[in-house]
């Protein structure tokens, strides 16, 4: 059977259930390629009290881990919720196709804990990724602009999630290039979050040239806000002083 469990936030964050079912897995994988840790592999391999084998989007995608389930019980851990990488979807479809149990755990994720800067989660619109890119090879794709705009367009708040590796001021820069060229000209003041659901997390909400080079940890995510309520905009304002 393949055990699905999402890590949460923190490296406490896994749930009781999610924990009492990876102490009985025989093979413990976890994935590394959906985000930057902010705690370390060895902290998950005392907290469950067993090896942890760290994989990549290679293998996870080569569906060796659902061969592996057939016969013995495996668990796949994954921060956040385990389902908010389509990979892991795939990996369910996958596991019906072939007759092999799984079962999903769920922990809190990065959508849960945007609410802490007071925008209202269901006023979000579509969310972006930002991926990092690479000038030389002419790799410089826009699509999360595209998806600001369009939320713009219905007054929504845009969630940009950033990929592992970029770096947060190579963030900004992207993010000033790419509405430069797609006339986007009021972005406003912007909303970053980092390390959010852990004991150093912290969110900043100012016009980017004043957050632009500031030193700040991934994970990191940016929100452009959309209308906001009195109440939404009150509670970001705070966010300017810290």
């Amino acid at each position: 059977m393949l055990y699905i469990i999402g890590l949460g936030l923190n490296e406490n964050g896994i749930s009781a259930e999610g924990l009492e079912i990876v102490k009985r897995c025989k093979t413990v994988y976890l994935e590394n390629y959906t985000v930057e840790f902010p705690y370390s592999v060895n902290s998950i391999s005392e907290l469950i009290g067993k090896k942890v084998k760290v994989v990549d989007r290679e293998y996870v995608e080569s569906l060796e881990i659902i061969d592996e389930s057939v016969k013995k019980s495996i668990a796949l851990l994954v921060y956040g919720d385990p389902l908010m990488a389509t990979t892991h979807i795939t990996i369910m479809d996958e596991c019906r196709k072939s007759g092999v149990k799984y079962k999903v755990v769920h922990a809190a994720s990065i959508l849960d804990a945007v609410s802490e800067t007071g925008l209202q989660i269901y006023k979000f619109g579509k969310i972006a990724s930002m991926p990092k890119w690479d000038i030389q090879k002419k790799f410089e794709p826009m699509s999360f602009m595209e998806t600001i705009m369009e939320n713009k367009s219905i007054q929504a708040h845009s969630l940009i999630l950033c990929d592992i590796g970029l770096k947060f001021k190579d963030a900004m820069k992207q993010l000033k290039i790419a509405a430069e060229k797609a006339n986007f000209k009021n972005i406003g003041n912007i909303v970053v979050c980092s390390k959010l659901g852990t004991p150093y997390s912290h969110v900043w909400y100012d016009f980017i040239q004043n957050l632009e080079e500031k030193n700040i940890n991934a994970p990191f995510c940016i929100i452009i806000p959309g209308k906001m309520h009195f109440v939404e905009q009150e509670y970001l304002e705070g966010f300017r002083k810290l």
